[in-house]
């Protein structure tokens, strides 16, 4: 074990703690603890705003099963990362002024919140909460593993000693400071992803004497690592519009980066957050998914892609700039997994608790702190459950963080997208759609039938788009959405 590589890593650790303390101790509690926890009283900035969204959607699949998709598949697999390259732009374009206009209007904290405000359907939020929290599981463990098995290869520790470690760590600071923390500590963790994907790309580039050289040596090791449809022609185009759907488009329907929509400050705030989220997750995108692929030519031979990246981290750079790469991955999955945990705590704690089981417990003297330490429970126990799913990982975490994606997007997607543009759509619809959407991909995802290439969430957004159309103009909704 080397102690120049965990020096930096110890350090960023403790830095996260401190602004998680900081976080706690600055924020406000006028508009009450829930409004404090779950959405930062609204607060953000565009800078701000920019780095949480751009690092809440580089996880540990862009970070650790990316890049090894990259390193399997060629140059290829690089040009459809950068499919993603819109992907925030899309998110807070489409949702961003209309879902804080409503998110304020209603003063909902929560996706469900937005849900139950525009359908008057408890079924429609109950079975949104449901899936949340059965996708958010299953992304969840992707980032446990992908943390484990980055401390593993680095640190020489047994996985399950790395699956603790990081388990405890980003269990104990989203519970200290809740949302505001968790944005703060993705701003700390955004600077870090820059500075690591800028060092291992450019020690990549240099140990291999260059991007030609690198991609001479590909060519020897297989021809199609330099084309743009991989070994055995895997992207085809119907895979592609398949990728674009499921991590561009689709990624409009992702509750964790859809509630950013609902805590930025002001307009100047939003724009801001679009240029700045975009930029960066090119970057990001781009520099980690071409280090993968490139570093195939320094690393020919590895025991399964997801340990490409930080094998090449221990390869090509020294002991502390490693360290400090070190850093980068572990903010990318830290800042997915904590955004991930706060959700799930407020679909528990606010959308199922308070609103079905005890709407009591949020009135009198005693609420805040009644609350507070409901969340304390809620938070441990879900991390305790998701630690314990990641103790037997599977060989590649991208494969799962996709099909928890394509589940999200499945039922999301169009009752938040028509919802605020559709005055016709009703909880009937938006049933319909959730339920088939829902059916059909469990079904596609389980049967795998020949689908020419596409991806399973193609057919599914297609049958569930249908029947919200359907069953909105059969029952539509009793009042009219308000126009702004």
């Amino acid at each position: 074990m080397n102690s120049q590589i965990l020096i930096p890593l110890v350090i960023y650790l403790f830095a996260v703690f401190a602004l998680a303390f900081f976080t706690r101790g600055k924020s406000t509690s006028s508009k009450g603890f829930l409004s404090e926890y779950l959405i930062g009283n609204r607060s953000m900035g565009g800078f701000v705003l920019a780095m949480t969204l751009a690092a809440t959607y580089s996880s540990a699949s862009s970070f650790i099963g990316g890049p090894g998709a990259a390193y399997k598949m060629g140059l290829g697999w690089v040009l459809l990362a950068m499919i993603q390259l819109p992907a925030a732009w899309l998110t807070l374009g489409v949702l961003g002024k209309k879902f804080a206009i409503e998110a304020r209007r209603h003063n909902a904290l929560t996706l469900n919140d937005i849900l139950y405000a525009r359908y008057k359907n408890k079924a429609v939020v109950i079975l949104a909460s449901l899936a949340l929290l059965l996708a958010f599981f299953g992304t969840m463990v992707v980032q446990f593993v992908g943390g484990a098995r980055l401390l593993q290869t680095v640190t020489g520790l047994p996985y399950s000693q790395g699956l603790m470690i990081f388990a405890v760590t980003v269990g104990l600071y989203t519970t200290i400071g809740g949302f505001r923390a968790v944005v703060m500590t993705d701003t700390l963790q955004g600077v870090m992803m820059i500075i690591g994907t800028i060092a291992l790309l450019a020690g990549v580039v240099h140990v291999g004497g260059g991007v030609g050289e690198l991609i001479t040596e590909l060519h020897h090791i297989d021809p199609s690592l330099i084309t743009p449809f991989g070994p055995d022609n895997f992207l085809s185009q119907p895979f592609m519009l398949s990728f674009w759907i499921l991590v561009c488009f689709g990624v409009i329907g992702l509750p964790h980066a859809a509630v950013r929509c609902m805590a930025y400050k002001d307009s100047r705030s939003l724009h801001r957050g679009m240029v700045i989220s975009t930029a960066m997750v090119a970057f990001l995108m781009l520099g980690m998914h071409l280090s993968g692929a490139l570093g195939r030519a320094i690393v020919p031979d590895i025991a399964s892609p997801d340990q490409i990246m930080p094998t090449l981290m221990m390869t090509v750079l020294s002991p502390w700039v490693a360290g400090i790469f070190l850093a980068g991955p572990m903010a990318a999955i830290m800042s997915s997994i904590d955004s991930q945990l706060i959700q799930a705590s407020a679909t528990l704690l606010k959308d199922l608790y308070l609103n079905y089981i005890n709407p009591k417990a949020a009135e009198g003297p005693n609420a805040n702190k009644h609350l507070s330490k409901l969340s304390l429970w809620v938070t441990g126990i879900f991390s305790i459950l998701v630690f314990i799913a990641a103790t037997n990982p599977p060989e590649m975490i991208i494969w799962l963080n996709l099909l928890a994606f394509g589940g999200m997007q499945a039922v999301f997607l169009w009752p938040l997208v028509l919802g605020l543009y559709w005055e016709k759509a009703s909880a009937t619809g938006a049933l319909a759609s959730m339920v088939s959407g829902l059916v059909c991909y469990i079904s596609l995802s389980v049967i795998k039938p020949d689908l020419s290439g596409l991806h399973a969430i193609v057919p599914t957004l297609g049958v569930s788009l249908i029947a919200f159309v359907l069953g909105s103009l059969t029952k539509p909704a009793m009042v009219t959405a308000p126009q702004h």
